[in-house]
């Protein structure tokens, strides 16, 4: 096991490099930055040379990059445009959008997995077809105007829940916009499980475990659903980067200073320190995410050994 993850580790490595440069090198082609610093007016010729050489913005783009990535190792993801270093803005964003991610993969795993199960042992009964139906709907309606109905109906209508989340964040107010941004998450793994527990249900091992007079709780619990949650672990854990990326429209409708609402003014304003800062970390999170679904399979079969 220690040999795989040294293994593993080392090849994070270069796929880091690779995406790090990928979206330094896309994100610096968006435009011109400078000019959105001066506003509405253009600035003079003297003011962007002073602005390119201040933000090192004047030198050849693979020596931005090296010294981009010099700094990081350093914990130093740079300043951005209005003079606040960039890991001020990770210190306030990312525990928000954590926060919000937490509440999201808690719906995706209590609510998803226990529909998929429970739609997978009753496959073609009418609680099936119902699912199935209510999934194919979430999936069909955009993000944005789930979010949009929930917040005018829970909030404005009902008064519910506050219509814009307070700058705290507290979980009690991220409820409904994690619902919202695990929405289609959410009917991925219940469409995942039900058909991974449909599959299995079939198998040998269960089969068994019926004939030897085994409890149904202990066949479902420990044999069936064990060995069907291989699929939704990889769904879910790569599905973590997604969301903390992912949530720009969530946390603009629900008014959250996450990681999503600055990605848009980053993006916005052409900040390229600010937007190649959050998604550097946020391909860390990918990474470290990835490797440990690969880490929890084998706790969830024990066949698979890591040599």
């Amino acid at each position: 096991m220690g040999r795989y993850v040294i293994r593993r580790l080392l090849q994070m490595i270069p796929v880091f490099i690779g995406a790090t440069l990928l979206i330094f090198l896309m994100v610096n082609v968006m435009g011109d930055p400078i000019a959105g610093l001066c506003g509405d007016r253009q600035c003079d010729p003297a003011t962007a040379a002073q602005l390119k050489k201040e933000f090192g913005l004047d030198k050849p783009l693979w020596q931005q990059y090296l010294t981009y990535m010099g700094n990081v190792f350093t914990g130093d993801f740079g300043t951005a445009f209005n003079g606040q270093p960039v890991t001020e803005l990770m210190a306030s964003a990312f525990p928000v959008t954590i926060r919000l991610t937490i509440v999201a993969i808690l719906f995706e795993i209590v609510v998803g997995i226990a529909l998929g199960v429970v739609t997978g042992l009753r496959r073609g009964r009418p609680v099936d077809t119902g699912v199935l139906l209510f999934t194919l709907v979430v999936i069909s309606v955009p993000t944005f105007v789930t979010g949009l109905l929930l917040q005018l109906l829970l909030g404005v209508e009902w008064g519910w829940i506050k219509p814009s989340v307070s700058t705290e964040a507290t979980f009690g107010e991220l409820i409904v916009p994690g619902l919202v941004l695990a929405s289609v998450s959410l009917a991925y793994v219940t469409r995942l499980t039900r058909t991974s527990i449909a599959e299995n249900k079939r198998s040998d091992y269960v089969r068994t475990g019926v004939a030897k007079g085994l409890p149904r709780r202990r066949v479902v619990t420990r044999h069936l659903l064990r060995n069907s949650l291989i699929p939704v672990v990889t769904f879910i854990g790569t599905d973590i980067g997604a969301l903390m990326g992912g949530a720009i429209v969530t946390e603009r409708i629900f008014n959250i200073h996450g990681v999503g609402f600055q990605l848009y003014q980053g993006i916005l304003r052409q900040n390229t320190q600010t937007v190649v800062g959050f998604v550097t970390v946020l391909v860390l999170v990918f990474l470290v995410a990835n490797l440990l679904v690969d880490l929890l399979y084998a706790v969830l079969d024990p066949r698979i050994r890591y040599a």
